[in-house]
């Protein structure tokens, strides 16, 4: 069986001040860096002597968040643009108020754009794929992945054995810090057992 378990990038300063994620290289939050310290310490625990590899997206918040983590499993991030978060173009760097008084096109199929130079849900999908291929051949029997909820939004409809298409109907999006844990079994089936555990990024008592 293999076990993977996505970690969505904990609190990031873009939470906390109303400017768009995206792809602004936004830091982690101080709680955010310990919200990532609770999720190592818990998994270091469930995943004692277990074989582990960690991928993670470049962009900061999740690279800080994969290096805090693999901190306590003793990992280095293998880091891969593919996992970025979905680039919105020319709203990077703005205020989410900013791309909403300024949006060019509205999202009505996984092809629109909301701004001509960003992504569309199909060409996210189509950046995402190849790396997802690779992740799920890697041959380590747990294998983490560290991103963002955009992403991990086309992450799991792959998981699934869906098309791009299935977001007209329906989307899975998860919460920063939430853990999501995968199981493809020994005869090919693919399970989704937990999907944004929060309880992961609480302080225990």
């Amino acid at each position: 069986m293999k076990h993977i378990i996505a970690i969505q990038h904990t609190q990031s300063i873009h939470h906390t001040n109303g400017m768009v994620g995206s792809w602004t290289d936004w830091d982690l939050t101080e709680l955010g860096c310990q919200q990532a310290e609770n999720i190592g310490k818990k998994l270091s625990e469930e995943l004692a002597g277990k074989d582990l590899v960690m991928y993670a997206s470049d962009l900061k918040r999740a690279k800080q968040t994969a290096e805090i983590v693999g901190k306590h499993l003793g990992l280095e991030p293998i880091l891969r643009q593919e996992l970025r978060e979905r680039n919105l173009g020319k709203c990077c760097g703005k205020s989410v108020q900013w791309l909403r008084e300024n949006l060019e096109s509205d999202e009505n199929t996984v092809d629109d754009r909301l701004f001509s130079d960003g992504e569309s849900r199909r060409d996210a999908w189509n950046r995402l794929k190849p790396c997802y291929d690779e992740i799920l051949a890697d041959p380590h029997e747990t294998i983490l992945v560290v991103a963002h909820g955009d992403i991990f939004s086309s992450f799991f409809a792959m998981f699934q054995g869906l098309t791009v298409e299935a977001f007209y109907d329906a989307d899975i999006h998860g919460l920063a810090g939430g853990v999501s844990h995968l199981l493809i079994f020994d005869n090919g089936h693919h399970c989704i057992k937990r999907i944004s555990d929060m309880s992961y990024v609480e302080t225990r008592g």
